[in-house]
């Protein structure tokens, strides 16, 4: 048994596991109800994007307006969920953290912080990346062909936060990826040799990966996306070669002991 973990049945851990809940629902409700008091506020940051394309497109009417009743309703929703989430996501890691401490070895114990906290760097910058980059870009696309054509652009609230949504939340994700090839080196499930053997078949994957995510299938965009995830790969692959010196050099220093 870990020296750390207390000797707790069954529902003692359903207990611990109840209280993680709560205190994670908690306070999401909690940043949510905040968003919701600030909705306006809110609001207008989430539509950079959109002001920025419309000041580089002056002569064009550029305004979202919408074609359903309820449609504001699910707006509101989609900015106070997925904004109280993403605010309360250090948090909930924190809790569930605790939750689990107890049952991990000392080894383990030592990934989990720095693997949380790096998940969500990542996560921030790959959202960051495509607020301000990817969303512009795939605006520009669409109003420049709407423009090539004629059509008259009817942009509605919900298609826009949809768009934005996609994105923001698939690139944080996508952004992930690289943490994922440290730790499985780590955890010895993967090699650098394996990683380096198909990089060219990684190049392919990072860019079904962005024609997934992006939903506009302008290769501008696709390629603004793929860029960064390679160069992510890439330091995967650098971090992974570390981390498996520094496992094969402590596995040959255990074997010395014995």
């Amino acid at each position: 048994m870990n020296p750390r973990e207390k000797p707790m049945g069954f529902l003692d851990h359903m207990e611990d596991l109840r209280w993680t809940l709560i205190k994670s629902v908690a306070v999401f409700l909690i940043f949510a109800v905040l968003i919701g008091f600030g909705l306006k506020e809110f609001n207008q940051a989430l539509m950079w994007p959109l002001h920025v394309v419309k000041a580089e497109y002056p002569a064009m009417v550029i305004d979202l307006g919408t074609t359903s009743v309820m449609e504001t309703f699910s707006v509101v929703l989609q900015i106070c969920v997925v904004g109280g989430l993403v605010l309360a996501a250090p948090f909930i890691l924190f809790f569930i953290g605790q939750f689990v401490a107890p049952a991990l070895t000392e080894r383990e114990l030592k990934l989990v912080l720095p693997v949380c906290g790096s998940a969500f760097v990542l996560f921030l910058a790959g959202a960051a990346f495509s607020f301000f980059l990817l969303v512009p870009s795939a605006l520009r696309v669409s109003v420049e062909l709407n423009e090539l054509f004629g059509f008259a652009m009817r942009w509605t609230p919900g298609s826009y936060y949809n768009l934005l949504l996609w994105l923001v939340a698939g690139v944080g994700a996508s952004f992930e990826f690289p943490l994922i090839i440290v730790v499985l080196v780590w955890l010895g499930m993967l090699t650098t040799a394996f990683l380096k053997k198909y990089r060219r078949h990684a190049i392919v994957l990072i860019f079904i990966i962005a024609a997934v995510v992006t939903p506009t299938p302008d290769p501008i965009t696709q390629s603004m996306f793929a860029a960064p995830l390679y160069l992510l790969f890439e330091i995967a692959v650098f971090v992974s070669g570390r981390v498996e010196k520094a496992r094969l050099r402590r596995a040959a220093e255990l074997e010395g002991l014995e």
